[in-house]
């Protein structure tokens, strides 16, 4: 079957070159039939898992239908081209491929199309590098950006900005995070905003800076329904906890299903969350004393506490 496929590969290899041949009655090449041909010849080589041959097939595509001045068939021929080096695991060159396809795409007038390429290769190459996924999911979000198309762009950025916290590059998730929350305030979809701004306090925390945290808080309460949200009642907790450096608020606030169930990375932030020189979280036991050990909380609220860490 491979062996069959292979020399079915050939045979439309040879009447790809037959047509970019010129004499006296033929003076031009015919690109657009040499670049069916080649296509043909890729997808032969690539049923027959011969995916080298497949990709140099697939660039021989894409240079004839550049030469035929059919841009967007030129940049889908590259992509594919990426995809072969995908199943031939050389990841680098594959996004390189996908890259180059994507800035064809934008030129052609299908930024959409540029991308969904991005966001693909995005995912692509996360298993191996975070920090190229970002890259690639911040370039996607700014072409949906450019086309106002901002809840995609919101989207992809969300993806970069969860990237960036596993990286712990936490200054840059917090700009990304604002920049997202921003395009969710644009197209008024005020919930998403009130998740933002929590995430966002959770990565100024781990920044050590209250003051950014207190503000994205305080600016969120001029969106609808912010004052009377679950969000916003559990975020000014733990920012009075965390000022207070009481542990126990802090770690009840952040034990809570609205943020243990946010998206891994901010889930992961709020567990780990520490008060300012208080190390690790105070540790229940059954003799603790009513008062807890700072004998700042009144007996019937450190009960509550304990309750809810059960």
């Amino acid at each position: 079957m491979a062996a069959q496929k292979i020399n079915e590969a050939h045979e439309h290899i040879a009447k790809a070159e037959k047509c970019l041949k010129t004499n006296l009655t033929k003076w031009k090449p015919d690109y657009d039939t040499a670049a069916s041909e080649y296509a043909k010849a890729a997808v032969c080589f690539k049923n027959a898992k011969q995916f080298e041959q497949a990709k140099d097939a697939y660039l021989k595509e894409a240079e004839y239908h550049t030469e035929n001045k059919t841009l967007f068939h030129a940049a889908k021929a590259i992509e594919q081209a990426g995809m072969m080096m995908k199943d031939m695991k050389k990841m680098p060159e594959a996004i390189e491929y996908i890259e180059k396809a994507s800035m064809m795409y934008v030129e052609n007038g299908t930024p959409d199309t540029a991308a969904m390429a991005l966001d693909r290769a995005g995912k692509l190459i996360e298993p191996m590098s975070l920090e190229k996924a970002v890259d690639l999911y911040q370039k996607a979000a700014s072409v949906f950006e450019n086309e106002d198309r901002l809840r995609q762009a919101a989207e992809l950025l969300g993806k970069a900005s969860r990237l960036l916290v596993r990286l712990r590059r936490l200054d840059e998730a917090a700009v990304a995070l604002q920049k997202e929350k921003n395009m969710y305030k644009d197209i008024e979809n005020y919930p998403m905003c009130f998740k933002k701004t929590t995430a966002q306090v959770l990565v100024h925390l781990h920044r050590v800076d209250f003051v950014a945290a207190d503000k994205c808080v305080r600016d969120t309460y001029s969106l609808p329904g912010y004052d009377t949200s679950e969000d916003a009642i559990a975020m000014n907790t733990l920012l009075a906890g965390y000022d207070d450096q009481d542990e126990d608020v802090v770690h009840y606030i952040c034990n809570l299903p609205l943020l243990k169930y946010m998206d891994n990375d901010y889930a992961k932030l709020a567990i780990s969350l520490r008060v300012p020189g208080g190390g690790v979280k105070k540790k229940k036991t059954p003799a603790a004393p009513q008062g807890g050990a700072s004998g700042e909380v009144a007996p019937e609220e450190d009960d509550d506490y304990e309750g809810g860490l059960c």
